[in-house]
Parts: C-alpha cells; structure tokens; sequence
C-alpha cells in the first residue's frame, strides 16, 4: 500500500528516547545510592530534550506543531464523545484528544525534571540546585518530584491502553507509524504529508537545547 510521511525523524526519536529516559530515571532510582548520579544524567538529558520539543512544537514540521493537533474545547469534547464508537475519523496527526495529552505529558515531565534540580536524599545526593533554597523547599520539591513521577507512570499507563484500544478496536495501528513515520495514503491525503524530516534544523536545534543545559548546570551554587 502507498504510505505518506506524517511523523519526521526528530520527533520519532525524541517520542523513543523520552519512553528511554522515563525508563532510565525509574531505573536508577530504584537502584539507590550507588547509581543516582546516572538518574541526574537522565534528568539532565530529559530537560535538553523538552527543550528540543517545545523549540520543535513551533518551528518543526507541520504535525510536529502544536497548532496542528491543538483544537478549540468544542472539537476536543466532539472527538472524545466518538471516541468510543468502533468506526470514526482517523487522525492524520496528533486527533485533539491525543494533543492534549502530549502537552499534560510535556508539563508532567517538565515538572519532574524542574524539581529534580532541588532535590535531596537526605542521606549522599542533592540536585545541583538544592543549595540555593531552603531545607524545607528542598523536602518539599522532593516531596512534589516524587508524587509527581507516579502520575507520570498513571499518564503512561493510559496512553498505553489508549493504543491497544485503537488497534484492537478502531483498527488503528498508532505504534507502526511512530517507527516507520508512514501511514497509509488512504489516510493521508498528499496535501497534509510533510516532504521531509528537517534533520539539519534539528540537529540545530539539539546542540542549542544541549548548550542552554550546560549553561543552567554552570550556574548551580557550590555545594
């Protein structure tokens, strides 16, 4: 069958590699003490690639763009009622409900990877930041960065379910066209394909998004 580009490179690898530090953080943290200062390096990776999706959210190609798949509350709750009807639209991009959710998930990890700066254990290992607000801001923002990590793994859990109803039910492979960046034509109409990844601005993008991480870490107080 003829496929169409819909998801460009970066964005397929940014979608992997959050789903790969999400693991990673979970990881190293589990682990204790002895692999805490691998859990920052993922936190620190996290920021530099939030970075890079916001910067893409506008500059990117079209369905990597918020405006693309961010709608008005009347097409969001018109979407959601047919949701759960076997037969519906098929989204080309990101359909109104999914955009919400990229952009709850971009604000849950924004947070966790923020209060990860001011975090202590109490015991070895302070966020590079820690030093520059109070003890019990310290606690607090622990406290906020642990919480918050369990509504990421609740966010994940859905948008897991989310794509097993759509493939068992809607018949909709959402996973394919996440590697492969192609979905059928038959869904795509030539118009709404991208003509390519952009991989040259990206990778602009990225080493900017890596200098501003390395800016923020320089200015971290002594601890």
């Amino acid at each position: 069958m003829t496929k169409r580009l819909v998801w460009d490179l970066p964005l397929r690898l940014f979608h992997w590699l959050i789903v790969l530090s999400i693991i990673g953080s979970y990881t190293t943290a589990k682990l204790g003490v002895d692999y805490m200062q691998y859990h920052f390096y993922f936190g620190y990776f996290m920021i530099a690639m939030l970075i890079f999706r916001i910067t893409w959210g506008f500059i990117g190609p079209r369905h990597a763009r918020f405006s693309s798949f961010l709608t008005g509350p009347s097409t969001f709750f018109t979407y959601a009622k047919g949701m759960f009807s076997p037969a519906g639209h098929v989204s080309v991009g990101h359909n109104p409900v999914g955009g919400v959710m990229v952009i709850v998930m971009l604000i849950l990890l924004a947070v966790q990877a923020t209060t990860g700066l001011f975090t202590t254990d109490t015991i070895i290992w302070n966020g590079p930041f820690y030093p520059s607000v109070s003890e019990s801001t310290g606690s607090l923002l622990s406290s906020v960065h642990e919480a918050n990590f369990n509504i990421i793994l609740g966010v994940v859990g859905l948008h897991l379910a989310a794509i097993i109803y759509y493939h068992w039910v809607k018949k909709q492979n959402l996973v394919s066209a996440m590697f492969t960046g192609y979905k059928p034509a038959a869904h795509v109409p030539e118009h709404l394909a991208i003509p390519s990844s952009q991989v040259l601005k990206a990778l602009v993008v990225c080493v900017a998004a890596a200098g501003i991480v390395y800016w923020i870490l320089s200015k971290a107080p002594p601890q």
